[in-house]
């Protein structure tokens, strides 16, 4: 247990010297680290724990209960076979992970841009709908 609440410790570091997280565990009872973002305009924790996945990793993302949803938050649960050099992987993969999203455009332009792609849908759909119609001979 002592080593599994150092391998915490060192995780909760790591994830702290990013300075992107606010670190939410506490250092007593299950060797767990919960963290959020300070900052979350232009990406959230949901789109981190998806990245994540690439590299193997299974770090889940969810909002807390009623009177507390607008806090989404990280778990990492520190089990016996999660090693030193493990903490060490995963708090370089979460900054890989940052340094990928920091690069994407923020969130608001993407869902503009998404907007625009469903009304161009809407309008292609509507106009294969009329092209469809039989016509009777009439331009």
């Amino acid at each position: 247990m002592e080593n599994c609440m150092e391998n915490a410790r060192l995780l909760k570091e790591g994830i702290n010297k990013t300075g992107r997280f606010n670190i939410l565990s506490k250092d007593i009872g299950v060797p767990l680290v919960a963290f959020s973002l300070k900052d979350s305009r232009r990406y959230t924790v949901f789109q981190i724990s998806e990245s994540l996945r690439r590299f193997g990793w299974i770090v889940p993302a969810y909002t807390m209960p009623p009177d507390a949803e607008h806090i989404a938050l990280l778990r990492v649960v520190i089990r016996e076979d999660f090693s030193h050099s493990l903490a060490e992987r995963l708090v370089s993969d979460i900054q890989k992970v940052i340094k990928e999203l920091d690069e994407l455009p923020p969130r608001a332009t993407v869902e503009a841009a998404n907007s625009v792609n469903d009304t161009q849908k809407e309008i292609c759909s509507y106009g294969r709908r009329i092209s469809d119609k039989k016509t009777s001979g009439v331009c």
